[in-house]
């Protein structure tokens, strides 16, 4: 296909009838994308007729179909083992019927050991909410001096070595002789547990800061609080906020299994208790709340990091 210039032509000839338009070769179809829209496309003809109209789906929608389709697979997988397991699992739908009634009165009382679902999963974020800022309060600061200072990060390094593959339940017993009380024991399980991410990766993202920023620190003479509030956080904020997504994370999935051992009210008892009532609905409803909660603190570190994101 040749390109002809209709420059001179243009020059020579002033009527109406000229226009500046480039020629298509014969047979050919000329493509033209909408600017407004991204979705479509046009494909016109020499004549200037659409030949055809394709349109994509934005890309969210195929997102939602997705989503949509793995849920119901899950939900028909869970239909086929309700059915073929002998009765021993509900079925979907009576477990959607008890949640409604479940959920329609979720804050009654009618005594210490019998409350709704809504003061069980309160008192459990109560707890998680407590330990883990006194895990963050230590944590953080803890882990930009370790990876500031080398002594320190040799010192530390055989305790958490030692001391993070622990199971969380294992420190259970020390907390119960120690506060000899089930609440601070449980607190004082969702701290040590949740820890321990937050000190890594706050350590790890400050030994990752180029030397060059800390070599210019050092010319410009900048105190210690000067290189942490302009150098030191804003590069370590990511890890930072990617320690604490994972210490919520194992905070709430302790609680559960704490508060299955110690009692008193929580979302780890009341599961434990519907076991002992044989109420096999409620338990699958507890998980899925669980589930739904701890998702929900997910997504709400998500929000805060990307709100205070200094990249």
């Amino acid at each position: 296909m040749s390109v002809v210039s209709l420059a001179p032509a243009m020059l020579k000839d002033n009527s109406p009838s000229a226009s500046p338009i480039t020629p298509v070769a014969a047979n050919e179809a000329q493509t033209v994308q909408r600017p407004k829209s991204r979705s479509s496309r046009v494909t016109l003809g020499d004549d200037g007729n659409p030949l055809y109209v394709r349109a994509r789906a934005p890309e969210w929608t195929m997102r939602v179909f997705a989503m949509l389709c793995g849920i119901a697979l899950f939900i028909g997988a869970w239909e086929i083992l309700s059915k073929t397991g002998g009765g021993r699992l509900p079925d979907p739908v009576s477990t959607w019927h008890s949640a409604v009634q479940l959920f329609s009165d979720p804050f009654y009382r009618k005594g210490p050991n019998d409350q709704g679902i809504g003061w069980n999963i309160l008192n459990s974020l109560g707890r998680v909410g407590i330990g883990f800022g006194m895990a963050a309060a230590v944590g953080i600061p803890l882990g930009f001096m370790i990876g500031r200072f080398r002594f320190l990060s040799d010192m530390a390094s055989p305790i958490i070595s030692m001391l993070r593959p622990v199971s969380p339940l294992a420190w259970l017993p020390i907390g119960l002789l120690v506060f000899k009380a089930a609440n601070p024991a449980a607190i004082y399980v969702i701290f040590i547990s949740s820890i321990w991410p937050m000190i890594i990766n706050t350590a790890v993202g400050v030994r990752q800061i180029p030397e060059d920023y800390m070599n210019v620190a050092k010319v410009l003479k900048l105190s210690e609080w000067k290189v942490f509030t302009k150098i030191l956080f804003p590069a370590v904020l990511p890890y930072m906020m990617t320690g604490v997504r994972l210490a919520i994370g194992v905070a709430w999935l302790v609680i559960v299994a704490a508060e299955m051992l110690t009692g008193g009210v929580g979302i780890g008892f009341w599961v434990w208790d519907e076991w002992n009532n044989l109420n096999v609905q409620h338990i699958i409803i507890a998980i899925f709340t669980v589930g739904i909660v701890g998702l929900a603190l997910e997504q709400l570190l998500i929000f805060a990091a990307r709100r205070f994101n200094y990249e």
